[in-house]
């Protein structure tokens, strides 16, 4: 089969298409033939080397779709021909099959396509956790949320409205504030054009927000903490733009004694359990309408190297996938 493997960090450039060995699935373990693979924002962390990897050459991306083909020792709930989402590593998903461990597949819902379903299983469980959990939004909550036009970002968005947030979403052009808008933001800022800290205390009468959700990190940061009202939470969950600069404890107090955590999805789906309730509750709300999934950009998985550049260079909005 053909895969993608990088032997050293870089630009896109580094990536190679290379052909590979197919594995036999080992106990617990299944074979995926892949019909859609998740172009995430952590895959570039990974290649550029801002993420470890396990050692050279990787492989790259966790999350894809498509059909089971073949099932090791000790699995049980799966079966050849099943349809499955797969968020797991080690990293491999940039390949036409491979193979994962049976507890973090998902069975699809029938009527939930593959393209959907690659494009949606990180960035869904991620606003799920972010929602429900980080910091729990309750209607009437004003919340803050950074590239509100991104494949999260408009997932967030959606479900936040829903649960009955005002949502002050930003974006890093006017060319994506509509987009946002047509997605459940209340308010949208484009953050390279205004002090987003001050619009956003203008907006809740000067009292600040509960928490703001933030992805973009160096670039955001500093104006997050200022939209946050006593005691609020900053969920910096990315650093599309950079990693912040330290903050010592004591300026939380001064802040208003706010509160900085940074989540991360493997910490929210540790079981089994915890991975079907978060995965069934992102189903839920795809297939009632209250979320709707932007596939916006599709490239053939030759031409991932392409999709990290379109990526990091801003020109994507909502999710990417990659078809085999």
């Amino acid at each position: 089969m053909k895969a993608f493997r990088f032997y050293e960090n870089g630009e896109p450039e580094v990536l190679r298409f290379e052909d590979v060995d197919v594995p036999q699935p080992g106990p617990g373990e299944i074979r995926i033939r892949q019909e859609a693979i998740a172009v995430n924002y952590r895959d570039i962390y990974l290649r550029r080397g801002q993420h470890a990897v396990r050692g050279f050459p990787s492989g790259m991306g966790i999350e894809s779709a498509g059909t089971v083909e073949a099932i090791g020792a000790d699995v049980s709930g799966l079966s050849i021909g099943d349809r499955v989402a797969c968020v797991a590593g080690p990293d491999s998903a940039y390949a036409e099959s491979r193979v994962v461990p049976a507890a973090r597949a998902v069975r699809l819902p029938d009527d939930i396509d593959a393209r959907s379903a690659a494009a949606m299983m990180v960035k869904g469980m991620t606003a799920r956790y972010l929602l429900h959990e980080t910091y729990r939004v309750k209607p009437g909550d004003a919340i803050v949320v950074h590239a509100a036009a991104g494949g999260v970002g408009l997932i967030l968005c959606q479900w936040a409205k829903h649960l009955g947030a005002m949502v002050i979403g930003t974006v890093g052009s006017q060319q994506k504030v509509a987009v946002a808008r047509a997605h459940g933001c209340d308010h949208v800022i484009d953050y390279t054009r205004e002090d987003f800290a001050e619009r956003v205390r203008a907006f809740t009468g000067g009292e600040g927000v509960p928490v703001v959700y933030d992805s973009v990190g160096k670039a955001t940061f500093e104006g997050s903490l200022r939209c946050l009202r006593r005691r609020g939470v900053l969920a910096s969950y990315g650093e599309a733009s950079g990693d912040p600069d330290p903050v010592p404890p004591r300026r939380l107090g001064l802040l208003g004694s706010v509160f900085l955590t940074h989540p991360s999805l493997p910490d929210y789906i540790v079981s089994r359990a915890e991975l079907l309730e978060t995965a069934n509750d992102l189903f839920a709300v795809v297939r009632s309408g209250t979320v709707r999934i932007a596939v916006n950009h599709s490239y053939a998985l030759k031409d991932a190297p392409q999709a990290q550049r379109d990526l990091e260079a801003r020109k994507t909005t909502g999710s990417i996938v990659l078809i085999p």
